[in-house]
C-alpha cells in the first residue's frame, strides 16, 4: 500500500490480484481492518469506486479529496481517472 501514489486509488480486488490471489478481495478488506495508521489506507476503495470504511467513510472521502482524487456525480471515486495500475508512472502523483 505504501507504493500507491498520492492522488491514485486501487481496489481491494486489484491488491488481491497483485498478491497472486485474484479471488481474495474480501480477505484484503479484512486485513485492511488491521492496517497501521501510517499506511495510505484511504487509497483502497471498492472496484466501482464506492468508499468502504463503515464509520470512517467520511474521513476516507475527505482524505481523498485533499489528495485531489475526483469523484463522480453519484459520489464514487472516478476510477477511470485515478486507478493506479501498480506500476510507477511519470504522472503517478496526479489524476488524468
Amino acid at each position: 500500500m505504501r507504493a500507491i501514489p498520492r492522488g491514485r486509488v486501487v481496489s481491494y480486488g486489484q491488491i488481491a490480484y497483485m498478491l497472486g490471489a485474484p479471488r481474495a478481495a474480501r480477505q484484503v478488506g479484512w486485513a485492511m481492518r488491521r492496517c497501521p495508521d501510517d499506511l495510505p489506507w484511504q487509497r483502497v476503495v471498492m472496484s466501482d469506486g464506492s468508499i468502504a470504511g463503515g464509520g470512517y467513510s467520511e474521513l476516507r472521502r475527505a482524505k481523498l479529496i485533499a489528495e485531489g482524487v475526483p469523484f463522480t456525480d453519484d459520489g464514487r471515486v472516478d476510477m477511470r481517472a485515478c486507478r493506479w495500475n501498480g506500476r510507477a508512472a511519470a504522472r503517478a502523483d496526479s489524476c488524468d
